[in-house]
């Protein structure tokens, strides 16, 4: 029963891209797309489904109605609140101005003490809050000094005073608050600060209508900025991930492209290479023969052609010595290890010889100094 239920309940939502578009709209803070929906067609249902039971914030019906009730059960309370803290501000803000205006003018007697007694009651009512906080809390509080709120409560003007202070207050109050109002108006709007008082009074009985539209109105552009918001990052994922897809299909295309003309580019890098090894070879002799025709000159040749001939001639002679050498070395040991022996004598005594020439060169040196 209840599958079939929830398959009516789909078929109601709509079909295809209808029922994604609606899911979509239904959970706008979940991160998922068109394509997810598509690519899993049961998690899309489970979706679906799931749009009967819970808002677009996640929070299933009944839980949603009891934040309701207590946000409604909140809200009563602040403004409790707010409606006594305006009043207790604006009472001490009164206060404020008179001391200002007492300061600067001389005020009469009966505002002085409609102001006395009123700061003096506002005071003694605060400290008796203050010393029996019983009524905010339910934890017992240690006395400050050693004082209770029946004590505190004994220091209030004279009865007579009070009762002044209370016909008088209802219409000062409403002066300053009516003040209050006109200036938050001139604030708001600050062309109607010229206007008289009777139009000014009247616009701004108006101007919480106005204030509430416009709080409307922002609340609104804060829902569509957020939806807004939400759709371009839809979009931006959407454009990013066809960008990536582009961005593959392109590099294959180049890698494609590549290995198709990468022979013919190597080809032709190779024939250049090697024409511009020719030609700096070409340039290395062109130097050379350079380097030859600066360095020899004909005088230069010529001198070097006579010195190359008394060379050739002197090389010639040393070959013929050495041959004679030669032919007396093949002579002497064909006599064998007696000239040997001889030879190894003679050349003992030459050392012994040169040795003494030596010291007897040094002597005569050393003798002449």
């Amino acid at each position: 029963m209840s599958v079939a239920l929830e398959t009516t309940n789909i078929l109601v939502l709509g079909k295809g891209g209808n029922l994604h578009q609606q899911v979509l709209a239904s959970f706008p803070l979940c991160d998922v797309t068109e394509e997810d929906l598509t690519q899993n067609p049961q998690f899309s249902k489970l979706l679906a489904t799931l749009t009967q039971h819970v808002d677009k914030t996640g929070l299933t019906v009944s839980l949603k109605t009891d934040l309701d009730r207590a946000e409604q059960k909140l809200q009563s309370q602040k403004r409790q609140w707010l409606r006594s803290e305006t009043l207790h501000r604006g009472l001490q803000e009164m206060i404020q101005e008179f001391y200002v205006r007492k300061h600067n003018t001389t005020v009469p007697p009966d505002q002085n003490m409609f102001y006395e007694t009123l700061e003096r009651c506002l005071r003694v009512t605060q400290c008796a809050r203050q010393l029996d906080p019983s009524s905010t809390t339910s934890q017992d509080q240690l006395s400050v000094l050693g004082l209770t709120p029946q004590q505190v409560v004994q220091l209030l003007p004279s009865e007579k005073n009070v009762q002044r202070m209370k016909q008088a207050l209802p219409r000062q109050l409403e002066k300053h608050l009516k003040e209050k109002c006109l200036s938050l108006l001139s604030y708001y709007q600050p062309e109607w600060e010229n206007e008289i008082d009777g139009l000014k009074t009247s616009k701004a009985c108006h101007l919480s209508t106005l204030l509430d539209k416009e709080k409307k109105r922002t609340e609104l552009l804060k829902e569509t900025c957020r939806e807004n918001t939400v759709l371009l990052q839809r979009q931006t994922q959407l454009y990013l991930s066809e960008l990536i897809k582009c961005i593959q299909l392109f590099q294959m295309l180049i890698l494609d492209h590549r290995l198709k003309i990468q022979t013919d580019l190597d080809r032709k890098k190779l024939d250049y290479f090697e024409g511009k090894c020719e030609l700096v070879l070409q340039k290395i002799k062109t130097e050379m023969v350079e380097i030859q025709l600066d360095t020899y000159s004909p005088d230069t040749v010529s001198a070097h052609q006579k010195i190359r001939e008394k060379l050739e001639s002197e090389l010639k002679a040393c070959k013929a010595e050495k041959q004679a050498v030669e032919l007396k070395l093949s002579s002497f040991e064909i006599l064998g290890k007696a000239f040997e022996a001889l030879a190894d004598e003679y050349c003992r005594l030459r050392q012994e010889i040169d040795m003494k020439n030596w010291a007897l060169k040094e002597l005569s040196q050393y003798n002449e100094k």
